[in-house]
């Protein structure tokens, strides 16, 4: 059987016999990354994670170092490689099909705006989804492949320069300023300490007004260089489609071969040095160090991710691992619908108005936690896909991007 064609002349949904396959199964992959991340950030407060590695000691110092070091940072990188390849394909189709595009995408950023302001306001403040429909404008601009890879890069590595230069900066600053800083950390670790008590005991009228505030604030820490990097990984990733080398990955193992070279050449040193700072901190005093070591560790991210992708998809597209992997790829058709049943279900465990575990779980305990999850969330969406064309919430999204309603049974056309 021939390889289906990456541009299907039509403005409308991929046909599932032009999906493609590999790409399924990275944002599965992806997902389950994400949520391990996420986890920690849903059941402990502020004060816990923001000096590093969470836990110190044992089964948990293990687990914590393991986490810190090969998935804080990459997952979001991954996935938002794997959206800024979607853009692309999207963008090729609809253009294939001499039908404007720039209307159907905005509609679709707009629904994944809503779906992000939903998701804070409701389930967690961590959410991803707000700030990508924000920095995905920037996907509008006329740059493909190589330029548009060069570009991306770009962007991401100066975003992580301007942070490692603050950290060189804090290393020489006057007292005047450390004792600030001192004052402005205390301040938000407080902060944190009063935002546990909410969502370990408030309400949920009570935990909605706390995620909205919150997310209030990271959001105006973190636009100006955060949707910058956002928008360099999806270039990056908009870029990589345009090697063609996804349609036929086994074919192309050489070409994955080498850039798994390049990430991991270029993202283990600058990893080995970020964990050279340390990957413990007293947010209150060591600001050099603390903003050295995550200047490093998201300079790492995006080469990381590029080695894991390559990785991936090399372990995909052999014949040990192939058959494997590709369970992975019905959790990847319905990354939105999953993503938020995660955070769905982590807000009902931890938060005070479920079972309020908030902050009493080891880290253990939420490692199990989110296999237990993941595990159930894959067994759903196999069972949903052998009944249905397209996911839950991916059918909306859908819906509104295209203005028809999406075929939801499966059938010959879907």
């Amino acid at each position: 059987m021939s390889a289906p064609s990456v541009i299907e002349a039509s403005a409308a949904p991929v046909p599932e016999a032009a999906r493609l396959p590999v790409m399924d199964a990275l944002r599965g992959f992806a997902l389950l990354g994400v949520f391990l991340m996420n986890i920690q950030f849903f059941s402990h407060p502020l004060k816990s994670y923001a000096g590093g590695v969470m836990a110190q000691g044992g089964v948990d110092g293990a687990l914590a170092l393991l986490v810190f070091t090969l998935v804080q940072g990459k997952f979001w990188v991954l996935f938002g490689l794997l959206f800024g390849m979607g853009f692309a394909l999207l963008r090729d189709r609809t253009r294939a099909a001499g039908r404007p595009f720039a209307g159907l995408y905005l509609r679709r950023l707009l629904l994944l705006f809503l779906f992000g302001a939903a998701h804070i306001a409701l389930l967690w403040p961590g959410d991803i989804l707000l700030a990508y429909s924000l920095a995905a404008l920037g996907l509008l601009l006329p740059l493909r492949g190589g330029a548009a890879f060069a570009i991306g890069t770009s962007l991401f590595a100066i975003s992580a320069l301007l942070w490692l230069q603050g950290g060189i900066a804090w290393a020489s600053a006057p007292e005047a300023q450390l004792s600030a800083m001192r004052t402005e950390m205390a301040g938000l670790l407080a902060a944190g300490d009063a935002a546990a008590r909410v969502y370990a005991e408030g309400g949920f009228g009570e935990v909605s007004r706390q995620r909205i505030a919150e997310y209030g604030v990271m959001f105006n820490a973190s636009a100006a260089s955060q949707l910058p990097m956002m928008l360099g990984v999806f270039l990056v990733g908009s870029g990589l489609v345009s090697s063609g080398c996804f349609v036929d990955p086994a074919a192309h193992r050489d070409y994955f071969k080498k850039l798994a070279a390049f990430g991991l050449m270029v993202g283990v040193p600058l990893l080995a040095a970020a964990l050279a700072q340390g990957t413990a901190f007293d947010i209150t005093e060591d600001f050099a160090p603390a903003t050295l070591s995550i200047s490093l560790m998201t300079l790492a991210s995006l080469p990381l991710a590029l080695a894991y992708l390559a990785l991936f998809v090399l372990a995909a597209s052999s014949t040990h691992w192939g058959e494997r992997l590709r369970l992975l790829a019905p959790a990847g058709r319905m990354t939105l619908t999953l993503y938020l049943t995660q955070s769905l279900i982590a807000s009902i465990v931890f938060f005070g108005y479920g079972f309020g575990l908030y902050g009493q779980l080891p880290l253990w305990a939420m490692v199990v936690f989110v296999g237990v999850v993941f595990a159930l969330q894959l067994g759903f969406a196999r069972w949903w896909f052998a009944r249905f064309a397209v996911g839950p919430l991916e059918g909306l999204w859908r819906a509104g991007t295209y203005l028809r309603r999406p075929r939801w049974r499966r059938g010959p056309a879907a």
